[in-house]
């Protein structure tokens, strides 16, 4: 039977090919949908999981998380600088790292932040080491800049009328682990030099660092502030060290990552810093009310892979009425040669099964290929690595869909079976 069968594929192979490919682009649409999304939550949630509690200005909370966890360029609103003098007193609070945007080099986004951040953030250095004074720079895995390298910042980007900043250049000292999260895609700067540049008076003391100056690549530019005092350091010492210790002329800032000490300290914290003037956010919360969102987006995607293969299966019945009545003489000849109808039966049913099945088979594969594209894009446009796998429910989803071929099979199995040796001669 299995030899027949073959024989007749090989001799109807144009057919062939055409029910396979229906049925594997009308699988792949789903397929893809399906993991694309999963890739997205999964790839969101870990990059959230890197930050425990993010605080900034009244304003959208989703908007904060975008801006500070995955680095999508907005205007925040800013929040008083007392605010991080406040966290970095706080006994719950093991770290406070402000965060400054504006900057970028090269299509990578420049943000101002702290030592410590930059330390924790990926769990240490592929090579070199953190900065330790405003002319220094760290940049992520997925930069493409060597150590050395000189960064020129430009605040806006050139379609907006953007400008590139004369009086600082930063050179890298530094690259971090890979982290999978938007933050492989940043040039990590001392918050100081980002308020210098932007005529913001910083307001901490900076104190002179031997070892920064040794170890400082020969050439890098020193940021010069706006106020005298900015550019007395920037004139007398060049190489001057980074003092994290705020004062309350710290500037106004769109957003602070804190790193509570436990996790009852993070809720505590959260709610305190929920008062109207700020706002505290878990990332992973944010994301919650994002996948209800992404949820109803997938409902409709689904929707519209369904209807498509709806039709591909209105396609295949009506091809198989077709291919049934183009071998009514091949099965009457059979019939009559003494064939019982359940071998007629089993052939067609086999026959037909082997091929939607092998069209649900290459319509997996080509679903997998499709979502690793996608999500390769997003990642390379995001630095968000997003992870594209099976699940267990893929499993369940491939044998319904089996069941389903076994029972659309069965279809032109029934008209064969169900046909008079005579009749099909005659026709």
């Amino acid at each position: 039977m299995i030899r027949f069968i073959l024989a007749d594929l090989r001799r109807l192979w144009a057919g062939s090919v055409v029910v396979v490919l229906l049925v594997a682009l009308a699988t792949a649409l789903g397929v893809s949908v399906i993991l694309q999304e999963r890739a997205l939550r999964l790839g969101s949630a870990r990059a959230a999981d890197r930050f425990d509690l993010v605080i900034g200005a009244g304003g959208s909370e989703t908007q904060l998380v975008l801006s500070s966890v995955f680095l999508q360029p907005s205007a925040l609103p800013l929040m008083s600088g007392d605010v991080l003098v406040r966290l970095a007193a706080d006994p719950r609070v093991e770290w406070a790292a402000p965060v400054g945007f504006g900057d970028s080099f090269s299509g990578y986004p420049i943000v101002g932040t702290t030592r410590a951040l930059t330390e924790t953030i990926s769990g240490g250095f592929f090579e070199g080491r953190v900065f330790t004074s405003e002319g220094e720079a760290v940049v992520g895995s997925s930069v493409d800049l060597a150590i050395g390298s000189e960064i020129k910042p430009m605040h806006g980007t050139v379609d907006t009328g953007g400008h590139t900043h004369t009086e600082l250049a930063y050179h890298v000292t530094g690259r971090l682990l890979p982290t999978g999260t938007a933050w492989d895609r940043a040039i990590l700067v001392p918050i100081q030099a980002v308020w210098h540049i932007h005529g913001l008076e910083a307001g901490e003391e900076h104190e002179h660092d031997h070892t920064a100056e040794a170890d400082r690549p020969e050439g890098a530019v020193h940021a010069e502030g706006a106020g005298e005092d900015a550019d007395h350091h920037a004139e007398a010492d060049p190489h001057a060290g980074l003092n994290e210790n705020w004062t309350t002329q710290t500037p106004g800032l769109p957003a602070i990552l804190v790193k509570p000490k436990t996790i009852a300290d993070a809720y505590k914290l959260r709610q305190d810093y929920r008062d109207g003037t700020t706002i505290a956010v878990f990332p992973g919360e944010v994301l919650t009310n994002l996948y209800t969102t992404l949820g109803d987006a997938k409902q409709i995607l689904v929707a519209v892979a369904s209807g498509a293969q709806g039709l591909v299966v209105a396609s295949l019945i009506l091809v198989t009425v077709i291919h049934i009545g183009q071998r009514r003489r091949q099965i009457g000849a059979l019939r009559a040669f003494g064939a019982p109808r359940g071998a007629i039966f089993g052939i067609v049913w086999l026959e037909f099964f082997i091929l939607v099945a092998a069209g649900v088979g290459l319509g997996f594969a080509l679903g997998y290929g499709a979502a690793l594209v996608l999500s390769g894009f997003f990642s390379q446009s995001s630095g968000v690595s997003l992870p594209v796998g099976f699940a267990r429910e893929d499993a369940a989803l491939a044998m319904i869909l089996l069941a389903f071929t076994a029972a659309l099979a069965a279809l032109p199995a029934v008209l064969a079976y169900r046909q008079p040796p005579a009749q099909a001669l005659r026709g």
